[in-house]
């Protein structure tokens, strides 16, 4: 390719023809251009994924693909395992909690339908919930705390694991009350917990607080019960038999 050509893909922002056009097979010149901006768009929406799941921070790669549906995992009657993957949930504003014991698959389910959602061009983060809630009291004492809010307005989906495993101070669970209740009916939520709501006042100390929280969480929810043993223990089993 000319050095002209290279700078008219750089002003009209063409990132990828340089690269690909010489691989493009040649029958006229419409076929051509059809097939050579065809995968221009599909290496544009790779590259911004990447980016997205870059920024959402997933501690680990975990696809749709890969997770086992079984029938210990409960869904509400209006909701099955096809319509929660195609995400429509996320475009309503709507949340999804994942409850159940440790090791049943919730951070593999709640990680897969986040890189799904970038997939699909969409700004995801993840949080362990102990962590977000140590984070938001380190900006709050460091003056922060409007900037660190403000990280979420282009957000479509914030990922929430492991609701229950560690208990909050009362700043920590104060801060996350409010961050949740800017959250409310603006973003979705995928929150996995090992407790059932009931004993959501284990993490968070105040009981009035806690009511107020879980009636923002299931006010339009999708709650999946996770039962059976913990795959990490069935496996650890099975080698040493």
């Amino acid at each position: 390719m000319t050095a002209d050509l290279k700078t008219m893909c750089k002003v009209l922002r063409l990132a990828h023809v340089n690269d690909i056009y010489s691989d493009i097979a040649y029958e006229n010149s419409v076929q051509f251009l059809e097939d050579l901006f065809r995968k221009e768009l599909q290496l544009r929406e790779e590259t911004k994924a990447e980016r997205l799941i870059k920024k959402a921070k997933f501690l680990q790669k975990k696809s749709l693909s890969s997770f086992q549906w079984n029938e210990k995992i409960h869904f509400p009657s209006h909701i099955d395992s096809h319509e929660l993957c195609t995400l429509n949930f996320i475009g309503r504003k709507e949340n999804v909690i994942l409850t159940g014991a440790p090791g049943t698959g919730k951070t593999h389910l709640a990680t897969g339908l986040g890189y799904e959602a970038c997939k699909q061009g969409l700004e995801v983060r993840f949080y362990r919930v102990s962590d977000l809630a140590e984070a938001l009291e380190k900006a709050w004492q460091e003056g922060k705390l409007v900037q660190f809010r403000s990280r979420f307005k282009s957000v479509d989906l914030i990922i929430l694991d492991e609701m229950g495993y560690v208990p909050f101070n009362k700043e920590g669970a104060e801060l996350l009350f409010q961050l949740i209740s800017d959250w409310y009916e603006q973003k979705s939520l995928i929150i996995t917990s090992n407790l059932e709501f009931s004993q959501w006042n284990r993490v968070f100390s105040d009981s009035r607080l806690t009511a107020a929280l879980v009636d923002r969480v299931i006010h339009h929810a999708h709650i999946l019960n996770f039962t059976g043993d913990s795959f990490r223990v069935t496996n650890a089993l099975s080698r040493q038999k």
